[in-house]
């Protein structure tokens, strides 16, 4: 897939940002202003998300909408922009395509916040949950988001499960996240995809091993709980900087926008 929809902007060396399930590339709009003046930024949307269009069928083996399947596509994207190795930051879902594209040697430097695959057993059940959960929610409640998210009681209600800080996120960000999530077409494929995410304490690191890789997490992530989750994390890359971002939610970014941007501008020493 050589068309996604991607916001570019600034200058630098090349930045790859990915957004996490039911998202789009705006939830990076807290980070921008920072990463801007020193990076070539490209905010993408996936592939059956935000505006881009639904991912065409994957190779045999590979199951659609999974981690591996949009890592692939996201490749052909670089590929079609003449780019090779650029630093990546992901989010949650796009967490985990960082890493994979890191494994695959697509990356310079890797910085993943609350990036999927280190949840505990039966602990993929409970992320499936809350997503499908606030997809719902969005859906039933479309005609009513403006109205509510208008409200700080209702971006409380409505926005807590990802954020630390709800009540002072903006009313028109929050009703397109919602949008957003309700309206995706390739969130129940990549929801499901979760079941067989291999572990990443079972897989080959690739070229991980030889790249900056920074695994950040909200000690305050509702979705994919800090305690545990961070802890496999350490373990499975223990040659990773982790770093807690307290206070924070599973997207830091509007808590901690300053943090969050030094992390992936400096990259963690190999």
């Amino acid at each position: 897939m050589t068309s996604l929809t991607h916001h570019r902007r600034g200058s630098g060396p090349p930045l790859l940002l990915i957004h996490g399930i039911g998202s789009h590339w705006q939830v990076w709009n807290p980070v921008l202003p920072l990463l801007e003046p020193h990076r070539d930024v490209i905010a993408i949307d996936l592939p059956g998300f935000g505006t881009s269009p639904i991912w065409p069928a994957p190779p045999p083996g590979v199951r659609p909408g999974s981690v591996p399947h949009l890592a692939g596509l996201v490749a052909t994207f670089l590929d079609a922009l003449g780019l090779d190795e650029v630093e990546i930051a992901g989010s949650s879902m796009g967490g985990g395509i960082a890493l994979e594209l890191g494994r695959r040697g697509r990356a310079r430097a890797v910085t993943a916040f609350s990036p999927v695959g280190f949840w505990p057993p039966g602990g993929a059940r409970w992320g499936r949950f809350v997503v499908g959960a606030a997809r719902a929610g969005s859906a039933a409640l479309d005609p009513l988001l403006p109205r509510l998210m208008a409200a700080r009681a209702g971006r409380v209600v409505l926005c807590a499960p990802f954020y630390a800080k709800p009540a002072g996120l903006a009313v028109d960000e929050c009703v397109a996240a919602a949008r957003a999530l309700a309206g995706a077409p390739g969130f129940s494929a990549s929801r499901a995809a979760f079941r067989d995410l291999t572990p990443w304490a079972l897989q080959d690191h690739g070229a991980l091993s030889r790249i900056p890789v920074t695994i950040a997490w909200g000690t305050r992530d509702a979705v994919l709980p800090y305690r545990k989750q961070a802890f496999r994390a350490r373990t499975a890359l223990p040659g990773a900087r982790h770093v807690p971002l307290p206070g924070c939610g599973h997207l830091p970014f509007p808590d901690a926008p300053a943090r969050c941007a030094d992390l992936v501008l400096r990259p963690a020493p190999v």
